[in-house]
Parts: C-alpha cells; structure tokens; sequence
C-alpha cells in the first residue's frame, strides 16, 4: 500500500521533469532559431575604406546606438546568449 504511493509519486514526478524538459527544449530551439536570425541581421563590424571616409557619421550613431536598431540587436543579442548558455547548461545536467 504505502510502496504503491509511493511509486505513484516518482511517475507523477518523472512525468512532470519530462513535461518540462520537453518545454525547455522547445524554448532552446527557439532561442537557437532567434538568435541565428538576429546576427545574421546584425551589420558587419568591418567598415574598410568606407569607414575612413564616413568616419563622421559613425560619431551620431556611436551616441545614439542604444536607440538604433542596430543597438537593439546587439542587446537582444547578448540577452539570447545568456539565455542560451543557461538553457543548455539545465538541459544538459541531470536537473531536469
């Protein structure tokens, strides 16, 4: 009687640690998916000639980055990271 109880209660568990390891896989593969697509939206750092010459451009949007699009996605960026880095740590111990 009591061994049943128990028993009922690690599969109602174990059931309960798969719903949500299969929840934080699909947030994974989403934030994989949505990272890949942000950097690939993200302009290339390397400005060469054209850097030198429209150097006095860059000084407005070097104050302003925060508030473009591009400081957005370097932000949105730096969050996804973390948030990947965190994911597959979890996903990868025996936590969940």
């Amino acid at each position: 009687q009591v061994c049943d109880i128990i028993y009922l209660a690690k599969l109602k568990v174990e059931v309960i640690m798969s719903g949500i390891r299969i929840a934080l896989t699909v947030i994974f593969m989403i934030i994989c998916f949505a990272l890949t697509i942000i950097i690939l939206l993200q302009e290339s750092k390397q400005a060469g000639l054209s850097g030198a010459i429209n150097g006095m451009a860059y000084t407005y949007w070097g104050k302003n980055k925060g508030r473009s699009l591009e400081g957005r996605l370097e932000k949105a960026t730096a969050v996804l990271v973390v948030l990947f880095i965190i994911l597959a740590v979890v996903l990868n111990t025996s936590l969940v």
